[in-house]
């Protein structure tokens, strides 16, 4: 009768664990999708509500409380168990989109959306910790392709989801689409998620919590506002620099003395950890770089639509999807791991050279074909660097391992954004200048990305001088991203295979032994 009960019990967990992952990637989706929808929407709500002035504090409150929120939400799932952490912050973010779609002014909406991007902080790290949980290192691989292609949906469905729920339906419901998705994953992980509850013995680190929130803030906002609200050397971004310094510093003073420490520093002992960190933040400084810069360059040189610039990404995104599956199922079958950091960022720098050599004449098989080997180069890193990430770590750290690896990516964007658009819009300026005297300049003065609807007003010397402004902007952008992913490359090369825990093919009989839990530095 026992041997019958374990083997039920056996037989249902796959399905279980389907059904979590299920619910767990429609959480993923509704915290990727969001920017994007509402990226699309943002015309329309302004149109309504007013505020142009304050536009970019739509997006910058999300992307404040999403990365702020995020090594917390770890903190707290290690402490008092994943499932609790995980449902309130679905229910935190669905409150807030609630709220965005009902606001009345732009204040609101801003605010609104801060309450979102808390929530959507967690469920990331979430969707990741849960997972660590659920599926042991070695078993995990298979799921990758799952996790990007949740991702590669997102790039390519939101602003496409975004236009469409706009035009029919009216911008609040960019907001309000996210309760049925969000209330389906609630009722999943909450009727079908068994994890054991946890007790802390301490309290929370409020302190680390506090001084790692006011650096996270003060090291997004300099990378938002340096070079487009405010100038670079300015007294506002050094003053914002020297905040996030003395914040981060304070930080880790205090971390080595916290009884139960927000982020606990002993996991940057492990080598592969802070490898995988590194590693993590080039990746999304270069990923969030080419999908800003790729559509801008389709829609200004290639003359694509705004819709059709997003379905040109699928070469590259693609790529991203069935690398990443492959280097999965060897993962699962294997054990092994370690070429793939190596091979990801060698593709990665090919692709950012191969992207930074178009021109105004290079046509669109061939901008789709360097597209691919990028995205090939991201699919071989982007959940390879948090399943070596998790087990690297001891189980009562996964949440701060998913979460410090979530939030260095985060970071990794910042800054890509921040330094590859800043290089971009001095080129632009620089090369219209150049080719269209005081009228070019005058065109880009406001901003260097223009719209196709005031690139068609141009004469046509304008916009000839402003194809190749674009041209020359991208080159130095997508060189950029070249000569930064070497980091990554460098940092691969030092990744040591240690076995992953867990299930897959084994070679001894006999009970599973713990694998180690990383390598000191």
């Amino acid at each position: 009768m026992a041997d019958a009960g374990i083997k039920d019990k056996t037989e249902k967990k796959p399905q279980n664990v389907r059904v979590v992952l299920l619910a767990l990637m429609i959480a993923m989706m509704l915290a990727m999708l969001d920017n994007m929808i509402v990226g699309t929407a943002m015309p329309t709500i302004v149109g309504e509500l007013g505020g142009l002035e304050h536009l970019s504090w739509v997006v910058t409150s999300y992307t404040l409380a999403t990365a702020a929120s995020t090594p917390i939400w770890g903190k707290l799932g290690d402490m008092y168990g994943r499932k609790g952490a995980f449902l309130t912050s679905i229910a935190i973010f669905l409150a807030g989109s609630a709220l965005s779609g009902m606001a009345q002014d732009m204040g609101q909406l801003i605010g609104f959306r801060a309450v979102q991007g808390l929530g959507a902080g967690g469920l990331m790290v979430g969707v990741m910790a849960i997972i660590g949980d659920l599926v042991p290192p070695r078993e995990r691989g298979k799921y990758q392709g799952l996790i990007a292609g949740v991702m590669a949906l997102a790039m390519i469905g939101g602003p496409l989801v975004g236009g469409t729920i706009t035009d029919h339906w009216g911008w609040r419901w960019a907001f309000y689409i996210n309760l049925p998705l969000g209330a389906v994953a609630l009722a999943a992980v909450g009727a079908v998620l068994h994890l054991p509850k946890k007790a802390a013995k301490t309290r929370i680190d409020y302190l680390g919590a506090g001084l790692l929130t006011i650096g996270i803030t003060a090291i997004v906002l300099v990378t938002t506002w340096g070079g487009t609200e405010y100038a670079w050397t300015s007294a506002r971004i050094m003053e914002l620099t020297g905040i996030g310094v003395a914040a981060l510093v304070g930080f880790l003073f205090w971390e080595t003395k916290a009884a139960e420490p927000v982020m606990p520093l002993h996991i940057f002992r492990s080598r592969n950890f802070t490898l995988m960190s590194v590693i993590g933040f080039i990746t999304g400084f270069v990923m969030f770089g080419a999908v800003l810069f790729l559509p801008l360059y389709q829609q200004s040189v290639q003359g694509a639509s705004a819709t059709n610039s997003g379905l040109l990404l699928l070469p590259m995104l693609g790529a991203m999807l069935v690398v990443s599956m492959i280097a999965g199922r060897v993962t699962t079958n294997t054990g092994r791991y370690r070429l793939f950091p190596i091979a990801g960022s060698a593709l990665m720098i090919a692709g950012l050279y191969l992207l930074s050599l178009m021109d105004t004449d290079t046509s669109r098989l061939t901008s789709g074909l360097y597209m691919a080997v990028l995205g090939a180069g991201m699919g071989f890193l982007m959940q390879i660097t948090m399943l070596v990430a998790q087990n690297s770590v001891e189980l009562k750290d996964m949440g701060v391992a998913s979460s410090s690896t979530t939030l260095f990516r985060t970071l990794g964007s910042s800054f890509g954004v921040a330094i590859m658009g800043a290089l971009f819009n001095h080129r632009v300026q620089d090369v219209m200048t150049e080719r269209a005297g005081a009228l070019g300049s005058q065109v880009t003065q406001q901003s260097a990305q223009l719209d196709a609807a005031s690139l068609a007003k141009l004469p046509e010397a304008a916009r000839d001088a402003y194809q190749h402004a674009v041209s020359s902007g991208t080159h130095g952008a997508f060189l950029l991203g070249a000569i930064v992913a070497v980091v990554a490359l460098a940092a691969s090369v030092f990744v040591k295979e240690v076995p992953l825990k867990g299930a897959g093919p084994q070679k001894t009989e006999g009970a599973e032994t713990p694998a180690p839990v990383g390598e000191a530095v």
